[in-house]
């Protein structure tokens, strides 16, 4: 079969003990290596024409706008719909000089692991990576259900084992106070503390989810798989979210700075935790911080989980358990020794 420009369709043929793919364009002889799935020379016909098949059905098919298209319409989409759009609009700015002027059947396998590679050598986390490319592949399945993308994350990275102890808590908390007054810091913390939410869920917080009435703090909608609960209002929580709403500037957000909604807390609790003392603690860390207090406490881990807002007790129990007082107690007590009695004499 000869197109308008003379070339022909490429068949499988043998040139020099390798089999290729070969047309003529424009009277000139073409020849194109065949390779496998792990990039050696095709070592049999059967193998070299299924390959082809592969590559002319990628040819042929329709590749779609460049990913920073669909990204556009994506995060158009959903605006208002999700309650971190600020965190999509976050990770979307991260990958896109990355990404953005690709198609999505550009992205395989070794692009993700390069991509990985150069994030690593920025010093971005494996957790950070992931939802990099977690964003990628949400993007090109919104498009498209049978995308071209491939998608291969790195692994889960291991839980987070820095927590605080009741004195650095406090610590942290009267860094906030005195000379370095923050007030929207320290609620932002003892809010953290006493839910145990994620930090999204308590700067989004309005006075309408706070019910004094019933003692109760509503966290909000759930996102995709993440859970936010109704969790009660302890004495810590109420006195703080009293004062707070004495002095609030606003009947909208909780945590306010100038009359307006915080956005991003990080850059006031780095300083908090340079003037506690304290080292390698972010804000998720006070969410790990209030599971492992319940966990040191006894609470069940199915109530650990409600309190969290898992969607499933597993992941309380596979991250949590190993700090609750009776973990693996009764395993130990299996293996009780009966020493005799040393005889004398």
């Amino acid at each position: 079969m000869r197109s308008e420009s003379g070339s022909r369709d490429p068949r499988v043929v043998l040139f020099r003990r390798r089999w290729c793919l070969y047309w003529r364009a424009d009277g000139k002889p073409v020849r194109y290596v065949i390779k496998d799935e792990n990039g050696r020379p095709a070592a049999s016909f059967e193998d070299a024409q299924r390959v082809a098949l592969d590559v002319q059905r990628l040819a042929m098919r329709p590749t779609g706008n460049l990913i920073r298209d669909l990204a556009e319409k994506y995060l158009r989409d959903k605006r208002g719909q999700v309650a971190s759009y600020e965190t999509l609009q976050f990770v979307w700015k991260a990958i896109a000089p990355a990404v953005g002027h690709l198609r999505p059947d550009q992205i395989t396998r070794e692009w993700c692991r390069d991509h990985a590679a150069k994030e690593r050598a920025k010093g971005r986390a494996d957790g950070t990576i992931r939802k990099q490319l977690g964003l990628l592949s949400a993007i090109c399945r919104w498009s498209d259900r049978n995308s071209p993308a491939i998608i291969e994350m790195p692994p889960m990275p291991a839980p987070r084992e820095r927590y605080l102890t009741r004195d650095e808590a406090a610590r942290l908390i009267d860094a906030t106070s005195g000379s370095a007054y923050q007030p929207h810091i320290k609620l932002f913390i003892i809010l953290a503390l006493c839910t145990g939410a994620r930090m999204s869920a308590v700067l989004e917080l309005t006075w309408g989810q706070i019910d004094f009435v019933r003692g109760e703090i509503n966290l909000g909608k759930s996102v995709g798989n993440k859970g936010r609960a109704r969790v009660p209002m302890n004495t810590s929580a109420r006195r703080a979210l009293e004062e707070a709403y004495e002095g609030r500037l606003t009947d909208e957000a909780v945590v306010e700075y100038a009359g307006g909604p915080v956005k991003s807390i990080k850059k006031g609790f780095s300083l908090a935790c340079k003037r506690a003392g304290l080292e390698g603690v972010h804000p998720h860390v006070l969410r790990h911080t209030a599971a492992v207090w319940m966990a040191e406490a006894g609470v069940p881990m199915a109530e650990i989980a409600q309190y969290l807002g898992h969607s499933s007790p597993n992941v309380t129990y596979r991250t949590y358990a190993r700090y609750s007082p009776t973990y693996l107690r009764g395993a130990a007590e299996a293996l009780e020794l009966e020493v005799r009695p040393r005889a004398v004499g």
